[in-house]
């Protein structure tokens, strides 16, 4: 299996990939705020390459539960000059978390290499479209609702049947338009859409999706349902998340989207190394 995003490409199977989070945005849940200057930025950014992230993903719109949403301008005006001091400064792509057409041809010109697309669930194909000219990855993420009305009451009947009922359409009606199956990647959306027991239900479920041959990213860091579970704030749930890791590693995730790289760098090594042994004994 391979996914490829422009110049770059991972063939698996692999040890898992880290996708590190940097958010350029001032009201997202966890680093909001942090990192609004694209000099902050870009040292944060070559922070977690050395940590040993294998992608870069930077968002310009927070898409936190309720979250206001910002415009194609005030999104790429945030975006644009952190892109354009890190593009072609590392051999790692950098992927942009969007969801609006515009913002991603823009920044794809502008050096990234991949779309992290939070609204997937989408009846435009112009998304797609851009991505298919540009020769660019993508990520492929469920989402019930927006993020203004996600967590208002999210349900389903079976919550890992009807999201890989998503995952086959979605995969279908991309190729349609010329994204070749490669260049995607899947994500079920933990927290987007979902009540806690639902994400553990996916988390669980996680092997049937192996079907579909496809890389599997998943984003838990930091993320409330792990403090409803194992308490603390959104500062204080890193044990958690990298319970669900190691635990998810093994049912082909492939692909961990994370705000601490290095802490979940250190915990697949060690998972690596021990499911070696298992398949040598």
């Amino acid at each position: 299996m391979e996914w490829r995003a422009k110049n770059f490409s991972f063939r698996f199977p692999r040890r898992p990939l880290v996708m590190g989070i940097l958010n350029v945005t001032p009201d997202s849940f966890s680093d909001g705020g942090n990192f609004l200057n694209p000099k902050s930025a870009a040292d944060r950014a070559f922070q977690m390459v050395e940590e040993g992230a294998d992608i870069l993903d930077i968002g310009g719109e927070s898409t936190k539960p309720g979250a206001t949403p910002v415009g194609e301008a005030e999104e790429l005006r945030r975006l644009l000059p952190v892109i354009e001091r890190l593009a072609g400064q590392f051999p790692i792509p950098i992927s942009v978390d969007t969801r609006k057409a515009r913002v991603a041809q823009a920044v794809l010109e502008a050096g990234a290499s991949l779309i992290n697309d939070i609204e997937a669930v989408r009846g435009s194909e112009s998304m797609w479209r851009t991505v298919a000219e540009a020769g660019a990855g993508y990520v492929a993420m469920h989402m019930q609702g927006t993020p203004q009305t996600m967590q208002l009451d999210p349900t389903y009947g079976d919550v890992v049947s009807e999201i890989g009922g998503f995952f086959s359409e979605t995969l279908t009606r991309m190729k349609q338009v010329g994204v070749e199956p490669e260049r995607v990647a899947l994500d079920p959306g933990i927290g987007f859409g979902k009540t806690v027991d639902q994400n553990l239900k996916l988390l669980t479920g996680l092997d049937a999706y192996r079907k579909y041959h496809r890389p599997i990213v998943l984003g838990v860091s930091r993320k409330s349902f792990l403090g409803k579970i194992s308490g603390g704030g959104s500062g204080e749930r890193l044990s958690a998340a990298l319970a669900c890791t190691v635990f998810t590693a093994a049912r082909g995730g492939s692909v961990f989207r994370t705000h601490d790289v290095l802490e979940t760098v250190r915990a697949l090594r060690m998972w690596e190394a021990l499911a070696g042994q298992e398949e040598t004994r």
